[in-house]
C-alpha cells in the first residue's frame, strides 16, 4: 500500500480588523475581478484577528457567499474550531507523504536526487482555460497567453508574446524582486507578491506595447519597455 502526498497552490487570505471593513474592501476587489477566486482553494489566516467560533463561522459563510471556498484555517486556537469549520493547517502547507511497503530484500540505496529546476520554459502558447503553476522559480513563455489562461510563478514571468490572461509572479510572497515582462500587454490581471491590478486599473496608454511590472513596497508598478 502506498500513500502519496500531493500539494496544490492555494491563495491565503488574511482578514484584518474590523472584519466588516475588510469584507467591504474584498467586495470592491471582487467587483473588479469577479472570477479571481473561481475554482481556487483558499486558506484563511486568522493571525491578525481575534474571533469567537461564531465569528469564524460567520466569516467563512460570508466568504462562501462570495464564492470564496476556504479549504483550511491558520492562526487560530484549535478550541475555537468545530465540525462545521474547515480544518486547521500549519505552516501554509498541507502536503504530507508516507509510503508503506512490504520489504522482501535488502533495502535499496536511494537514487541521487537531481537538482531542482529554477525555471520553466514553455515552447507553446498557453490556451484559454490552462493554468500553469510553477512555485519553484521563473516561467518563460515563447508565445502568447490567451484570455482565460493564467501563469503562476514563484519567481518572475517572461512572456514573449501577448499577455491576455492573468500573470501572478512571486506567488509565495517571499520574492519581492519578482517581475513580469511581456511583449504586448492586454492582461486581465497582473499580480506580484499578492498585490495586483485588474484590467481596468492598467493605464490604457500601456496597452498593446511591451511592458514590465514590479513591486515597489506594496504598490505594483507598470511601465513600458522601450
Amino acid at each position: 500500500m502506498r500513500l502519496i502526498g500531493r500539494s496544490y497552490m492555494a491563495f491565503a487570505l488574511t482578514p484584518e480588523a474590523p472584519v466588516a471593513d475588510w469584507l467591504a474592501d474584498l467586495d470592491v476587489r471582487l467587483a473588479r475581478a469577479p472570477e479571481f477566486f473561481a475554482d481556487r482553494a483558499v486558506v484563511l489566516d486568522l493571525t491578525s484577528v481575534r474571533l469567537s467560533r461564531a465569528g469564524i463561522e460567520h466569516l467563512v459563510a460570508g466568504l462562501l457567499e462570495r464564492k470564496v471556498r476556504v479549504m483550511g484555517l491558520e492562526g487560530v486556537d484549535p478550541s475555537k474550531l468545530g465540525p462545521s469549520l474547515p480544518p486547521l493547517l500549519h505552516g501554509g502547507r498541507a502536503a504530507a507523504a508516507a509510503e508503506i511497503v512490504k520489504k522482501t530484500g535488502p533495502a535499496e540505496k536511494p537514487a541521487p536526487s537531481s537538482p531542482r529546476p529554477t525555471s520553466l520554459l514553455l515552447n507553446e502558447p498557453v490556451r484559454s482555460g490552462q493554468s500553469i503553476v510553477f512555485p519553484e522559480g521563473d516561467i518563460s513563455v515563447l508565445g502568447s497567453v490567451a484570455s482565460g489562461a493564467e501563469i503562476v510563478a514563484g519567481g518572475s514571468i517572461h512572456i514573449y508574446g501577448t499577455l491576455r490572461g492573468r500573470a501572478m509572479a512571486g506567488s509565495l510572497g517571499n520574492n519581492p524582486d519578482a517581475r513580469i515582462f511581456c511583449q504586448k500587454i492586454e492582461a486581465e490581471l497582473l499580480a506580484i507578491g499578492g498585490y495586483y491590478r485588474t484590467a481596468d486599473e492598467i493605464d490604457d496608454t500601456l496597452r498593446g506595447g511591451a511592458m514590465q511590472a514590479w513591486l515597489d513596497g506594496t504598490e505594483l508598478k507598470i511601465t513600458a519597455l522601450q
